[in-house]
Formats: structure tokens, C-alpha cells, sequence
């Protein structure tokens, strides 16, 4: 009996291209903006062998927990293409935009950038307006009377929970992300060595 990968590349190096378009295709669309710093764009190294095996875990462990998700520059990035094919993309980046905010340490920045967010994402028509409450609108809009690092935590929440409940599982269950695991759980599979794969016979 001879044994070979016939649906997937027989060395490392082609392994590693491949997957690497794939999850490259998949992010494609996914242009986080300056305010988030660019943190999030797909990231990978000039060590395919070793990087496709690392990436693939990580695309695997996208489907563990939501946090595990969010913990993942690459799967943030992702997370986001995928929303952006729903024009549903706001909440994520209104979460990135809050997750930065809490770094700002100074008094005047953290008042500046408090009301851009709010004027982007939380008042009425705003251009990216998130799904939340009326009640939680207005509680914002009065803790913006002196910012402080928590004062969009509430809304923060909501959208998180909304992002969990809702987005992630129609996530995990697209095609794009049920092929790309598929191509991680091959690349797992792959001899280690990265040497080509010989035919096993009995």
C-alpha cells in the first residue's frame, strides 16, 4: 500500500507557499486602518518550513475560543476580512479601536481620541455606528464629560458579546475558514523535517 498526501504539495517549501496564498487570499481584504497601528495585518517569515507549522496552529486554535481568536494578530486580521464579506466590520474595529485607546497615557490624547471614537462609532449615524443600546449610547456619551481609559468599557462589552454570539460562529463556519483549516490540519500532518515525503509501502 502506498501512502501519499495526492490533495496537498509533497515538500515543506511548497506546503508552506501554498498555504501561505491561501491564508494570503483569505486576508486580502482585510486594511485595518492607521489608528489601530497596522498591528494586525497577516504576518509571516522568511522560515516557510517552520512558520506554516506555527501558523497553522494558530488557524487551528482560532476555532478553541473567541479570546484565543482575538489574542491572534492573524486572527484578528482574518476574523476581520470575514467581516467585511458581511459589511458588518465596525464592531471589530470599534473593539481594536477601544483595546488601543486604553494604552494612551496622556490626559489631553485620551480626550482627543475618546470623541473621535465616539464621533466614528457611537453617536447616532455615525459612519461605522455599532449595534448597542440606547442606554449604553447615552452612558458614553456622558463619560466622555471626563475620559478616562474605562470610559468605553461597557460598550466595548456589548459589542465583544454581540461579536461572540453571532459573527464567530458563522465565521468558523465559512468556507474560507473550514478550507484553510482543512490546509493547516495537512501542513500539521507534513513530516517535521520538511524533507519531501517518501511513499510508505506494506
Amino acid at each position: 500500500m502506498c501512502r501519499t498526501l495526492s490533495t496537498f504539495p509533497t515538500s515543506c517549501l511548497e506546503r508552506a507557499k501554498e498555504f501561505k496564498t491561501r491564508l494570503g487570499i483569505f486576508l486580502h481584504k482585510s486594511d485595518l486602518g492607521s489608528d489601530n497601528g497596522n498591528i494586525y495585518k497577516f504576518e509571516w517569515s522568511n522560515k516557510p518550513c517552520k512558520q506554516s507549522r506555527n501558523l497553522s496552529e494558530d488557524v487551528l486554535g482560532w476555532r478553541e475560543s473567541f479570546d484565543q481568536l482575538l489574542s491572534s494578530k492573524n486572527g484578528v486580521a482574518a476574523f476581520h476580512a470575514f467581516l467585511k464579506t458581511e459589511f458588518s466590520e465596525e464592531n471589530l474595529e470599534f473593539w481594536l479601536a477601544c483595546e488601543e485607546f486604553k494604552k494612551i497615557r496622556s490626559a489631553t490624547k485620551l480626550a482627543t481620541r475618546a470623541h473621535r471614537i465616539f464621533e466614528e462609532f457611537i453617536r447616532s449615524e455615525a459612519p461605522k455606528e455599532v449595534n448597542i443600546d440606547h442606554e449604553t449610547r447615552e452612558l458614553t456619551r456622558t463619560n466622555l464629560q471626563a475620559a478616562t481609559a474605562k470610559c468605553f468599557d461597557v460598550a466595548q462589552g456589548k459589542t465583544r458579546t454581540l461579536m461572540e454570539k453571532d459573527s464567530y460562529p458563522r465565521f468558523l463556519k465559512s468556507s474560507a475558514y473550514q478550507d484553510l483549516a482543512s490546509q493547516a490540519s495537512a501542513t500539521n500532518a507534513s513530516p517535521s523535517d520538511c524533507s519531501l515525503a517518501e511513499p510508505l509501502h506494506t
